[in-house]
């Protein structure tokens, strides 16, 4: 029930990012991390690098990412934030942590702490022992059986 609520509230919440959640991921990855490669970023976010072509590509004509050639491997191309795009995560990243402050509103803050902390561990855990896991795909089919994730589009 907390994971359908939260689920829903971020989706909306996301709606100006491409592909919403999984757009967010992927941006959140470019910003934070060593300027990923394709399919270093594939790997790391355990999405198809077929599917994930296709969300780049929309994250690029929203002008939010831009790839650039590898400087130590030409054959490769580094995905980049743009400003826009590191200031539309920002803006993201708090309406998520707001989001998150409403659906877990009903716990007190010491609590909304263990519970953070102990999904963070389990979300570990769960992707260690099964890497291949797209958590955004993950998510939908907890939240909705009956959605066949496997065919449908992003």
């Amino acid at each position: 029930m907390v994971l359908r609520r939260w689920q829903e509230r971020v989706e909306e919440t996301l709606s100006a990012i491409p592909h919403g959640s999984r757009g967010y991921h992927v941006l959140t990855v470019v910003v934070h991390d060593d300027l990923p490669t394709q399919g270093a970023l594939a790997s790391r976010l355990a999405i198809d690098r077929t599917v994930l072509t296709y969300l780049i590509d929309d994250l690029e004509a929203a002008g939010l990412v831009e790839r650039q050639l590898d400087r130590r491997d030409r054959r490769a191309r580094r995905v980049v934030a743009t400003e826009k795009g590191r200031q539309l995560l920002a803006e993201a990243d708090r309406s998520v942590a707001e989001t998150e402050e409403r659906v877990l509103g009903g716990l007190a803050e010491s609590e909304r702490a263990m519970f953070r902390d102990a999904a963070e561990r389990a979300a570990e855990a769960i992707h260690a022992t099964a890497p291949q896991t797209d958590p955004c795909l993950a998510v939908q089919e907890t939240c909705d059986p009956a959605v066949d994730t496997e065919h449908r589009p992003l």
